[in-house]
């Protein structure tokens, strides 16, 4: 099998890329070619037999797509993505890369399958802003398609196309609406979702985090263990049970941030909670305050996708990684 990763250098990207040579299989299927692809060249993994290749490139530019699909991949993962904050904070960007993008590679594909019978399986990544107020406190699988941001607009587009491009038999696709990734590694991005892991992450590592929501603000989350598993299972699973309705939310944890918190507390301490600055943002509110907060995800887990356990599960995976207990650890 040949796997193509688009956004291969990105934090999922990369922890995709080592699940996937670890298991040295998809689906049953031997592993043995792997395409990496992103805006920056990314790092060739470790330990992997089979023939890799990494390119930078950036699917919004034609032929880009055409390039990264000539390899003929039988699994392409679409990670590639300008995030929400910096969609809404620049239009032009966030449709070349989310749209134009998604459109340029499904084009790309269609090209090839019109040609020669292509049809590889493609899992797209969404998110939960495709839904926007007003909403229930807990979303089913049939509610409407809403987004109040230009993000959730462009993921919702994808998530259309998907859904026609795998009618038309282009594709075989599956769309993953993922809860906000956290406690997200690293460096803090530009995502409007990014302070729920700055609470957690930078106390534990004894810097100050600048919180801009109310404590009473309700999220749905998965750790980044989570929603690298996620990907695994839809790269390698039966997609015949979703028939013509191809994107899903996923399994996550409900959890505010006030619960955020005092799994902060639990770890880290008063002195870790202390380190929590709160700087009231009303253009991230604004943001925020359209995105839903719960899901009832019966058809994601009949085809067995999983969440993490709990929010503190999701904490103590962070300080598992990263080895920070906070200032009081020492």
């Amino acid at each position: 099998m040949h796997a193509l990763i688009l956004g291969a250098a990105g934090m999922i990207g990369r922890r995709l890329t080592a699940a996937f040579v670890a298991d040295g299989q998809v689906g049953g299927q031997p592993l043995d070619a792997l395409t990496l692809v992103d805006v920056l060249q990314p790092q060739a993994p470790e330990g992997f037999s089979g023939t890799v290749k990494a390119e930078a490139a950036d699917l919004s530019v034609p032929g880009a797509a055409d390039a990264a699909v000539a390899g003929r991949p039988d699994l392409i993962v679409h990670l590639a993505a300008v995030v929400s904050g910096e969609a809404e904070a620049n239009l032009e960007l966030g449709y070349r890369v989310n749209l134009d993008g998604t459109r340029l590679l499904l084009e790309a594909i269609r090209r090839l399958s019109e040609a020669e019978g292509y049809r590889p399986r493609l899992v797209f990544t969404s998110s939960l802003a495709v839904f926007g107020q007003p909403l229930p406190p807990v979303i089913g699988d049939d509610w409407g398609l809403t987004p109040a941001s230009s993000y959730g607009t462009q993921k919702a587009m994808g998530e259309l196309l998907l859904a026609d491009y795998s009618r038309r038999g282009i594709i075989d696709g599956i769309g993953l609406r993922l809860p906000t990734i956290c406690v997200r590694p690293g460096k803090p991005n530009k995502a409007a979702s990014g302070f729920f892991s700055g609470i957690i992450r930078e106390p534990l590592a004894g810097q100050p985090a600048i919180l801009p929501v109310a404590d009473t603000v309700r999220h749905w989350f998965a750790s980044p263990a989570a929603a690298t598993g996620f990907l695994v299972h839809a790269a390698g699973i039966d997609l015949a049970p979703l028939g013509l309705r191809r994107n899903l939310t996923m399994p996550g944890i409900s959890a505010t941030v006030a619960e955020e918190i005092e799994a902060l507390r639990r770890v880290g301490g008063d002195a870790a909670v202390a380190l929590i600055r709160r700087e009231p943002d009303a253009a991230v509110a604004r943001i925020i305050e359209t995105w839903p907060e719960a899901f009832d995800t019966a058809r994601a887990l009949a085809l067995g996708f999983r969440a993490d356990a709990s929010f503190d599960a999701i904490v103590d995976h962070h300080v598992a990684e990263t080895g920070h207990h906070g200032p009081e650890a020492g």
